[in-house]
């Protein structure tokens, strides 16, 4: 019998937690039960966690509780955190990969802190220089990964380059069947254009895609990325975040706008009627909840980070990123790509 898929779930992480925690868990074992190829490990206050749990029929023999006395606050500075939280949730749910406990880490929780404790905790891979945060984003023909999002806001090339590597590999371990393409995130696509930092980076991609851990498609700008001919986006975490947040923030508006004009007159009220289908698609299209998780990349475990305010569905999808995480064999296929770094001698 194969191994199963280890899941640490911090359960007392996020905005209504344990409840949305305990619930997503239930909703990922009614869709994958049949494949019955995966555990969790659950850390949390063990009456709260087990009160939730009576409310589902999950089978004990797919996970197991860790009691923890204490829980990490989203107001807690990481340095105050570190020094307080190896009684947490959060910090035992990390730790377990350690153990070998557990395969892969997620939590709800404060992202400052849980990218702190996962450094000091897993340690970076050798030879990485700064680990990254990854997400999903949706375009036309598919998905795009995106990093850095966040952790590292200055980045000079090989940072980027890195990053590059490890994307690829993201998105390689979550959709083997589709080609993988990189691509700058840069204010032109002209190779003129940039600073000397991703000038640099431009360069040297361009010789190490000839290792064909992905195809290097040069610079592209923020208006392409929807476009989906290129599914792996580099770039620095100041212009990453902001671009995340521009994104998230322009699919609110469209989406609060759009509701508004369709409620103005009885007209309008009544063409809903014929568009039902097509708003429906366009809703769930731009639902944030299916691209819940972003992804600590370059330590020695793989951490998903869940938005602390989704509810249960967006949980759910998170646990549905690890599983895939781990089915897809990440970190195989990061110290893969970083092989031929060394090789290369970037």
């Amino acid at each position: 019998m194969n191994k199963k898929i280890c899941i640490a779930i911090d359960a007392m992480g996020g905005e209504n937690a344990p409840y949305k925690n305990i619930k997503g868990i239930d909703l990922f074992y009614k869709k994958h039960k049949s494949n019955k190829d995966f555990f969790f490990n659950i850390f949390g206050n063990e009456e709260k966690v087990n009160l939730e749990l009576k409310n589902y029929s999950i089978p004990s023999e797919y996970y197991k509780i860790y009691h923890t006395s204490s829980v990490v606050s989203d107001n807690e500075t990481p340095l105050t955190a570190v020094k307080t939280s190896k009684n947490s949730s959060m910090w035992n749910s990390v730790y377990s990969q350690v153990k070998s406990e557990s395969d892969i880490s997620l939590s709800a929780g404060n992202t400052g802190v849980l990218l702190v404790i996962s450094r000091m905790i897993l340690k970076t891979i050798n030879g990485v220089s700064k680990p990254a945060l990854a997400g999903l984003w949706p375009n036309f023909k598919g998905m795009n990964i995106v990093l850095d999002l966040g952790a590292n806001i200055e980045c000079d090339e090989k940072n980027l380059i890195e990053f590059s590597e490890m994307g690829a590999a993201l998105h390689k371990s979550l959709f083997p069947k589709i080609k993988t393409k990189v691509s700058l995130l840069n204010v032109g696509s002209e190779e003129i254009k940039g600073t000397e930092t991703i000038k640099k980076a431009f360069i040297k991609l361009k010789e190490i895609s000839n290792n064909e851990d992905f195809e290097f498609n040069g610079y592209i700008e923020g208006n392409k990325i929807p476009d989906g001919d290129s599914n792996v986006i580099v770039t620095d975490g100041f212009t990453g975040n902001i671009a995340l947040k521009t994104a998230e923030g322009t699919a609110k508006f469209i989406t609060d706008n759009l509701k508004l004009s369709l409620k103005e007159n009885f007209l309008s009220k009544f063409s809903i009627i014929f568009s039902y289908f097509s708003l429906k698609k366009f809703k769930e299209k731009l639902d944030p909840r299916k691209f819940n998780g972003a992804i600590f990349l370059g330590l020695n475990g793989p951490v998903v980070k869940s938005h602390g305010s989704t509810d249960s569905i967006g949980f759910y999808h998170s646990i549905n990123l690890c599983y895939k995480i781990v089915k897809g064999n990440l970190m195989s296929q990061i110290k893969d790509n970083l092989s031929h770094l060394n090789d290369n001698k970037i």
